[in-house]
């Protein structure tokens, strides 16, 4: 039987880096991996909320706005950075008076179980956002929604990176009752090398969920951008 390991945990250290820097006694450490989800789950919902109520026509439904979120802690100072492929975001959260960043600021600040710590908000953008898998899955999970063939979707999903030129291989796997088949199954499919074994390989991976009406769907995307 085969063992199966996160790909980025076993990176850790060599091409992975953790996307939460902070040091903790044991006794406080559930307490800062649950504010970190505050804070993920707070940004989320803030970005996708304003930007869907005032700017509807600038993104397309199969665009994803945040990849992921990078926090780092120190004593008094809470640094969160947040990767997007929505090139307008920075401008957006400066509109308003007063603006929505600080309104954002705020927002997150309440999810803090500690009041003496100072919150800085800084914003990368993707220039490639389909190199990215989170960016990939909502890709994948807005077409399944809408009724497009799996093995279609599949196919156009794994040759977006491949377009781009800044990857070498892509893995995809969707598994559960696919186009609603009574009996659930696993589809895959692979363009390029995936050397899933090597450790100074940089695989990118993610675990998306997308809620169908005869069920739930898993999908699973592995990047590769090259070896160190």
């Amino acid at each position: 039987m085969g063992q199966k390991i996160n790909p980025l945990g076993l990176r850790l250290g060599t091409t992975q880096r953790h996307h939460s820097l902070w040091f903790a006694e044991p006794k406080n450490y559930s307490k800062g991996l649950q504010e970190d989800q505050k804070i993920r789950d707070c940004i989320k919902n803030f970005v996708r909320d304003c930007i869907k109520k005032n700017v509807k026509k600038s993104i397309p439904s199969d665009e994803t706005i945040i990849s992921r979120i990078e926090i780092q802690k120190s004593i008094d100072v809470i640094k969160v950075v947040i990767y997007t492929s929505f090139p307008d975001l920075p401008k957006f959260l400066r509109k308003g008076k007063p603006q929505r960043i600080k309104e954002l600021q705020t927002n997150v600040a309440k999810g803090f179980h500690s009041v003496n710590h100072k919150l800085n908000i800084a914003i990368t953008i993707i220039t490639k956002p389909y190199g990215q898998p989170t960016i990939l899955a909502e890709y994948i999970a807005t077409k399944l929604k809408d009724r497009v063939a799996f093995r279609k979707v599949m196919k156009t999903a794994s040759e977006l990176p491949i377009a781009l030129g800044n990857t070498k291989g892509i893995q995809i796997q969707i598994a559960g009752r696919i186009d609603g088949k009574e009996i659930a199954r696993v589809e895959w499919i692979r363009e390029g090398r995936v050397p899933l074994q090597t450790i100074r390989a940089k695989i990118d991976y993610c675990s998306y969920t997308v809620r169908m009406v005869y069920g739930v769907l898993g999908i699973k995307i592995w990047i590769f951008a090259g070896e160190e």
